[in-house]
This record gives structure tokens, sequence and C-alpha cells, in this order.
């Protein structure tokens, strides 16, 4: 049914069903990798926000390691790219 949204290849044109089935499972595998990606950067940056209050503290006593640091100042910004 998905060739068919398309229409029907006419007589001496190329069906598009092979090359349907030869991709679709690529494109579905991307789709799930970037709804992966996108869960874990908004779960993260979740942390990051529900976190603030104690990492604000260490961040001003110098206390943050510095690849915690670089995340948690980008968190508001963080949370849309992992939402949309």
């Amino acid at each position: 049914s998905i060739v068919d949204t398309y229409g029907i290849a006419r007589y001496r044109e190329v069906n598009p069903g092979a090359f349907t089935i030869v991709t679709f499972p690529f494109t579905f595998g991307v789709m799930y990798g970037d709804m992966g990606h996108g869960f874990l950067l908004m779960v993260g940056a979740l942390w990051l926000i529900w976190s603030e209050k104690r990492l604000l503290k260490e961040d001003l006593r110098g206390q943050l390691p510095e690849l915690l640091a670089y995340p948690f100042h980008a968190r508001y910004a963080l949370l849309p790219m992992g939402v949309f």
C-alpha cells in the first residue's frame, strides 16, 4: 500500500517497490535513532534543570567539572532541541 500511494507503475516504467523494500528499513532505523537521541537529550536537559540549584552552587564555587559546565549553561536551549 505504500507504493500504491504514488500509483502503480505503467508498462515499461520502473516499479518503485524494489527501491522501497531496500530503503524503507534504513529510513525507519534513522527515524528511531533520531528519536532516541532526542529523548536522551531531553532527559539530560531535564536533569540539568531539576538539579539547577545544586549545580549552580557548584558552578559559583568553581567546583563544577568543565564537561558538565557547558551543557549546564545551555540547559534551556538543550531542552527544546530534545523535544523538537
